[in-house]
């Protein structure tokens, strides 16, 4: 007897947490996007990255600032090449 009032109780928890999940994910979709950033707060820059593990290159050409940190790539810090004409 006791242990179904045990399985009870765990299926009604279960029922609930799928309930308050799955509603929160139809919301989170539901909601609009953030207005885009204030003209001017992207700036233009050329600058290409390579990855020193597999050798991967990336182009950066916008940033909000003029000198970003490397991005990651292979969890490691990307290295600077040159800048691009």
């Amino acid at each position: 007897m006791f242990g179904t009032i045990v399985w009870v109780g765990v299926g009604l928890a279960l029922v609930w947490f799928i309930w308050k999940v799955g509603f929160g994910m139809l919301r989170s979709m539901t909601s609009s996007l953030p207005p885009p950033p204030p003209s001017g707060e992207m700036r233009r820059i050329n600058v290409r990255y390579r990855c020193s593990v597999c050798g991967m290159e990336l182009k950066l050409t916008l940033a909000p600032d003029q000198d970003p940190p490397p991005p990651k790539h292979c969890l490691e810090e990307m290295q600077f090449v040159a800048p691009v004409d």
